[in-house]
């Protein structure tokens, strides 16, 4: 199979605060057939994450930046439609990270055959089954070192992470506190997640104090998605000995100028506070247990998830914008061929 129309999204501009339309180009290829080793993959969704944001600048860090005028990477699925690596035949159906286009051509030992006989739709392989449910189970139970028992606040609770976040701590017997944006989304925490308390930090006025009333015993675990005053609040809320897990701090990608840190640091002292950033990739280790609890607590109906969907390839800029303003409900997502496993 040769000349494979396809489109894809460039990064043409690296963005100075809030990235805009124009940082992206949507563009026409044709992709040739696969070489030896290589599958040939029909993208059906994409992620888009917050983390991107940190790879559109041009630094250091633990992936590297996005180039300028070529094709962006990102979590994706797909069906394979050519191969050349025994592997992957085709009809197999595979997550990588060549997304951010409709067609990739893929190393076989870059792809991961799924389970698509698993019970979950297949786009949740880049969400409750993929890095987002690692990242909260690694996260959690590991960095965390949660215990039954414990209370845990999350922020962005309905998030693609905090959600699960929520309802892996609330399997393990603890008391579970989430924050969220909007009062639609702290009600789905409270009837669908089913955690104890919520806080919209939008329309609490002070989140010290909100924290301080809707945990009168304290903090022992403090999942980490926000930053600035999430921190500054949950420092203050922490009980001695408290472990807080700093998976990612969305309300600092955008800015141009340092944000202040909280106030109350030397709390940490006081309190032996135990805080450690986390990348996901350092604890793959822990994807058999992760599959395999994931799985059960699905099939036991103690996991759900929500999902928003946008269509087409040239939507994908527009998906990822709008992780910045809150507009998507759990898992952000881009549909880019039509699902043959429904």
């Amino acid at each position: 199979m040769t000349n494979i129309k396809s489109r894809e999204i460039h990064l043409v501009r690296r963005p100075v605060g809030l990235p805009q339309p124009d940082d992206f180009s949507c563009v026409d290829v044709t992709i040739g057939a696969p070489a030896e080793g290589q599958i040939l993959v029909r993208n059906i969704f994409m992620s888009v994450d917050p983390y991107m944001r940190g790879r559109m600048i041009d630094q250091k860090s633990y992936a590297p930046p996005f180039a300028l005028n070529e094709a962006m990477f990102g979590g994706t699925v797909g069906e394979v439609i050519d191969s050349r690596d025994p592997n992957h035949p085709v009809g197999t159906y595979v997550s990588h990270m060549l997304g951010w286009r409709e067609y990739g051509l893929v190393q076989g030992n870059e792809a991961m055959a799924l389970a698509t006989d698993s019970g979950a739709p297949l786009q949740a392989f880049l969400s409750t089954l993929g890095m987002p449910g690692m990242t909260a189970y690694a996260g959690l139970l590991r960095v965390g070192a949660l215990k039954e028992g414990d209370t845990v606040f999350v922020s962005a609770a309905s998030g693609a992470v905090g959600a699960i976040v929520c309802q892996i701590a609330k399997i393990k017997n603890c008391i579970v506190i989430g924050s969220a944006g909007s009062d639609e989304k702290c009600q789905w925490l409270l009837d669908v997640a089913g955690i104890d308390a919520v806080i919209n930090y939008k329309t609490c006025g002070d989140l010290t104090q909100a924290l301080a009333k809707a945990a009168p015993n304290g903090v022992d675990v403090y999942f980490e998605n926000v930053g600035g005053e999430h921190l500054q609040a949950a420092i203050q809320a922490m009980n001695p000995f408290g472990r807080i897990a700093l998976c990612g701090m969305i309300s600092q990608y955008n800015n141009t100028q340092v944000t202040p840190g909280p106030n109350n640091l030397i709390q940490i002292v006081g309190k032996s506070l135990k805080i450690e950033g986390f990348i996901v990739g350092n604890h793959a280790d822990m994807r058999a247990d992760f599959v395999r609890d994931m799985q059960n607590w699905i099939s036991q109906g103690k996991i759900t998830w929500q999902e928003t969907i946008f269509e087409g390839v040239d939507k994908a800029p527009d998906a990822f914008l709008a992780l910045f303003s809150g507009d998507n409900k759990g898992k952000m997502l881009v549909r880019l061929g039509p699902d043959k496993t429904n």
